[in-house]
């Protein structure tokens, strides 16, 4: 429930990394927002693109290795993987930039 500090921080890490034009965090306590302008911008257009994140409060027991290390607190319902994604197509838009208009990437917190 908003408190996503780690992950937040670990998301803007990789926009700053990546090259975004701008990342505003703290939305909403710990929501990220990162611009990413095409090479040319000659209709004014925008696409959002957004992927939740959250933490759920359950304690994990799967004994994975990607389990999580914090207790009491997991990612359990998929936003994780929404994020990465979001994160792998922010990566390849900020390198290409091969599009008109504006991308802005939404990561809000549950």
């Amino acid at each position: 429930m908003f408190d996503t500090h780690r992950t937040s921080k670990f998301v803007a890490d990789r926009l700053a990394e990546f090259g975004c034009d701008d990342i505003v965090t703290g939305i909403g306590r710990t929501g990220v927002v990162a611009i990413i302008k095409g090479r040319s911008d000659t209709k004014g257009k925008v696409v959002g693109l957004r992927a939740d994140m959250d933490a759920l409060p359950i304690e994990e027991a799967t004994g994975l290795e990607y389990a999580s290390k914090t207790p009491g607190v997991m990612h359990a319902c998929g936003h994780d993987g929404h994020t990465a994604m979001l994160l792998g197509a922010a990566k390849y838009l900020a390198e290409t930039r091969n599009f008109d208009g504006t991308v802005a990437l939404i990561f809000p917190t549950c």
